[in-house]
């Protein structure tokens, strides 16, 4: 490649994936009311659910909830099937993520939070999917091709993902009036942490 292709390469991905974010305006509706209202009246913990790039964006979405006030832990769903789903109660609500909703191990989870009475929310592509069909709120979140020459690759539809997880963290920091005074007690570390501690006058 010459390094105007390169140059090329990389600007069309970000474009492309640009307009993919801004594509998730129209993506939001009523079902993302339902979500954020049910995450708000958990009287548990809110467990996220994902498998491969899934894991990824999933991780980062527990550790966003956590940061916006809604206590959220990450469960790796190949280990659920290990005793980990003993964590899982009725007082929970589960996150699942997986773009095509047949991820078998998802699936189990999901199957084994719905016995123990816990409410399950999907993020998908296919509402119609296993994972849909088991779930109490569909968020349907639709992303254009992968930016891979190969169309595989999940580039575009996580970082779509992030971004919707990234909506419902501040909707339900919002919601919760999660004030600065409570960030700084549970981000009390690195540069955040001794930001917010100037400006305390600590």
């Amino acid at each position: 490649m010459t390094p105007e292709e390169i140059l090329h390469t990389a600007r069309s991905v970000i474009e492309r994936e640009s307009q993919a974010v801004a594509n998730l305006v129209d993506q939001i509706g009523p079902d993302f009311i339902q979500a954020a209202e049910m995450l708000l009246a958990c009287e548990g913990h809110v467990l996220v659910a994902g498998s491969g790039t899934s894991h990824a964006v999933g991780a980062r979405l527990a550790h966003l909830l956590s940061c916006c006030g809604t206590p959220a832990l990450f469960i790796h769903p190949g280990d659920s099937q290990h005793g980990l789903s003993g964590a899982v109660t009725a007082r929970d609500v589960l996150i699942a993520l997986s773009k095509g909703g047949e991820t078998a191990e998802v699936n189990f989870l999901v199957s084994i939070a719905k016995r123990r009475g816990a409410k399950v929310i999907a993020i998908t592509e296919r509402p119609e999917s296993t994972l849909g069909q088991q779930s109490d709120v569909i968020l349907c979140v639709r992303a254009p091709a992968e930016v891979d020459p190969y169309g595989m690759i999940a580039t575009g539809s996580s970082l779509v993902n992030c971004a919707f997880g990234d909506a419902l963290c501040v909707t339900l920091l919002h919601l919760r009036g999660y004030t600065r005074d409570q960030f700084g007690e549970t981000h009390p570390g690195g540069a955040v942490g001794k930001r917010i501690a100037a400006e305390r006058g600590a």
